[in-house]
């Protein structure tokens, strides 16, 4: 979001300018606000890995034991009403909903023993996007930056005509404090640009990425204007924050005119067959469109899978909009199955194609979401339906994650849960954890401090350590 700030007046400017200033930021230059505030920019550092992230967001919280981690043997009300199936890896199961994963079990591992013990959805959101304890339990505005803002930073001086931080979501969603994506102390600069909407309708544009033949004609115009604007600014701000302006317009105008840019966010370059086998609806589409854009060098990209409910998917009235199954808001195993074949195909393809495209040492790949849900099932009378209706609540005390590619080992589970899917049995890991194993792969010290607002020095992680296992 954008900072607001006051500023005292230096003297006048013409209103004439300041139209052209106001037409500016809303005709498709607004990417400069993506630059504000950065410190000014470096050569990308020597020896800084190719490397990149992919960052599947499931809000709500899947449920553990419907996807990654069934329990049959536990009674009826834990178990549920699906049944496990056996993978192309000898002793890996998953769900019965989930045979595209099966296939391709041997691509990627599961980590079955992650817990915190945050169980609203903002306490887990920040939780776990940040790898800190939360000053609230409640709410979704970050007091620490989010991994992605962390890469984010670190990587500001990487400059190949494409964002460096990416995320996807649904129109109306893209706000950063609707996931807790939020930067924090890092500043507004740092938060990812977004880009809205279901790349699987043929109407689907990435706002403010392009120039129309009008604002091309003006583009000189218009970068004297901001040239003259920013120098005004700077004689306005005397704490140096404006010293960098015009070198992040001209990094966004790079952005915007760059072919580079267009072409990585343009999907209709990958052939039909591709594009079917990851699916003609939102997540599949995202999934592809995230694989596009760090093979053209992204270096974070976050998609959210969030509602299957569009894409020309029917509303289901026992459904819900995301992951978060409670009785009162969906039939868990009626939503489910609807949810997971969509999620099954966008997955699977995903992970295929990173490998069969060699991207698979450079990319990691991680599907997740904020918790899981309680092992035992409850029956409440759904909203929408009226009627008794089986579903699962929060629960962090356990929860599975997906990994792929990033050259770490795969065909595997790590860790454990009880025999009825409460807590970790073995190998108990954290977010942190986690997060440790990727900013290894980015090549990032998580070690590394930056100053919070009181200029106190903030370590990256305040505790955790790679995964072993995936070395």
């Amino acid at each position: 979001m954008r900072e607001q700030t006051s500023r005292g007046c230096a003297g006048p400017v013409a209103r004439r300018e300041l139209l052209k200033l106001g037409a500016l930021g809303l005709g498709g230059l607004s990417l400069g606000d993506a630059f504000r505030l950065r410190a000014e920019a470096a050569a990308t550092p020597s020896g800084e890995p190719d490397t990149s992230l992919i960052f599947i967001w499931l809000p709500g919280g899947p449920p553990h034991m419907e996807t990654y981690d069934m329990k049959p043997d536990a009674p009826a009300d834990y178990r549920g009403e699906f049944r496990p199936i056996s993978t192309c890896v000898p002793g890996i199961e998953v769900c019965e909903l989930l045979p595209r994963h099966a296939a391709v079990a041997d691509r990627f591992t599961l980590i079955r023993s992650i817990a915190h013990t945050f169980a609203d959805h903002g306490g887990g959101h920040k939780r776990f996007l940040t790898g800190r304890d939360p000053a609230s339990p409640v709410g979704f505005v970050n007091d620490a930056p989010a991994v992605g803002s962390i890469v984010a930073k670190v990587r500001e001086g990487r400059n190949n005509g494409l964002p460096n931080y990416v995320s996807g979501t649904n129109p109306g969603r893209a706000g950063v404090d609707v996931y807790s994506f939020g930067a924090a102390y890092l500043g507004p600069a740092y938060v990812p640009f977004n880009v809205p909407g279901d790349p699987s309708d043929p109407k689907f544009e990435v706002p403010n990425l392009g120039l129309t033949s009008d604002l091309a004609g003006r583009l000189d115009d218009r970068m004297g204007l901001l040239g003259r604007f920013d120098r005004l600014r700077s004689e306005i701000d005397h704490s140096g924050l404006m010293d960098g302006v015009d070198q992040f317009h001209q990094r966004a105008i790079s952005l915007l005119t760059s072919p580079r840019a267009r072409e990585a966010f343009d999907l209709s370059r990958e052939p039909d067959a591709l594009r079917d086998r990851y699916g003609r609806h939102a997540w599949g589409q995202r999934a592809l469109l995230a694989r596009r854009l760090v093979e053209a060098g992204c270096s974070f990209v976050t998609m959210v899978m969030e509602n299957p409910y569009q894409s020309g998917v029917s509303w289901l009235q026992e459904g819900t909009y995301n992951w978060d199954s409670h009785a009162v808001n969906c039939h868990l195993f009626r939503d489910a199955r609807v949810r997971l074949p969509i999620y099954d195909q966008a997955i699977a393809a995903l992970v295929e194609d990173l490998y069969d495209r060699g991207l698979d040492k450079k990319v990691l790949l991680v599907v997740t979401g904020e918790f899981g849900r309680t092992p035992r099932i409850s029956s409440q009378t759904g909203t929408q339906t009226g009627v008794a209706q089986p579903g699962r609540d929060h629960w962090p005390n356990a929860m599975s994650v997906l990994v792929a590619g990033g050259g770490i080992r795969t065909g595997q589970v790590i860790g454990s849960t009880t025999s009825k899917g409460e807590t970790p049995k073995d190998r108990p890991l954290t977010p942190n954890d986690l997060w440790a194993t990727v900013y290894r792969h980015l090549g990032i010290d998580h070690h590394q401090a930056f100053p919070d607002h009181n200029g106190r020095p903030m370590p990256i992680l305040p505790y955790g350590d790679p995964i072993a296992e995936l070395c």
